[in-house]
This record gives C-alpha cells, structure tokens and sequence, in this order.
C-alpha cells in the first residue's frame, strides 16, 4: 500500500465531502422538483374531479328551507371544488400519479434541450 502523506489524505477527504455535500444538493433540489410536480398533479386532479362531479349538481334545485337563493348557486361552485379537493386528497381517482409522470417527462427533456442548447454556443 502506498503512503500518500497526511496531505494527500487530507484532500481526499476534503473532495469526498465536497462530493457528498453536492449529491446532498442534487438531492435535495430533485426532492423539491418532485415535491411542486406532485402537487400541479394534485391540483389538476381536484380540477378534472370538480369538473367530472359538476353536472351532478346542476339539476338540484336550491332549497328554500335552509336558505336556498341566489347565494346557495352562486356558491354551489365553490362546493363542488372542495369536494374535487377533498376526493383528490383521499387518494383521487388516481390521475395524479400518471400527470406527475408526464410533467417530469416533459420537465427532463426541457433541461436535455438546454442542456444541448448550452454545449452547442
């Protein structure tokens, strides 16, 4: 085994750690990308489920026994965009899986076309 000195294991040290602390960070931003991908699929979800779910309430009438009026249509809206919200946090109909999919997809070849762009000028 050779003797590399306490410099030479010193620097090598020193570059593992630097490696280490950049991976750290590669992870760290793949992690947050994940994180705003899943959540554009998450809201796309509660909006493909909101409008899936609409036409069940459009034929209701209002009732004027518990308030009813201009008010309960104008917020009926509002309702079935909570309830897209709720169904998509309880796990959805299972969309937002396969739109993160395509959003990170979409997302790579992006960066690869800048990636191309940058070594070519």
């Amino acid at each position: 085994m050779q003797n590399l000195g306490v410099n030479s294991s010193q620097i090598l040290v020193q570059s593992a750690k630097q490696q280490l602390g950049a991976d750290r960070l590669l992870g760290a931003a793949q992690t947050i990308k994940n994180d705003k991908s899943a959540a554009a699929a998450k809201d796309f979800e509660a909006m493909f489920i909101s409008e899936m779910i609409k036409p069940m309430f459009e034929g209701l009438e209002v009732d004027d026994t518990f308030g009813g009026g201009k008010g309960e249509e104008v917020f009926r809206g509002l309702l079935v965009q909570e309830y897209g919200k709720q169904i998509a946090a309880q796990g959805g109909i299972g969309l937002a899986h396969f739109v993160q999919e395509e959003l990170i997809r979409a997302q790579g070849a992006q960066n690869a076309g800048q990636d191309m762009g940058q070594s070519a000028g």
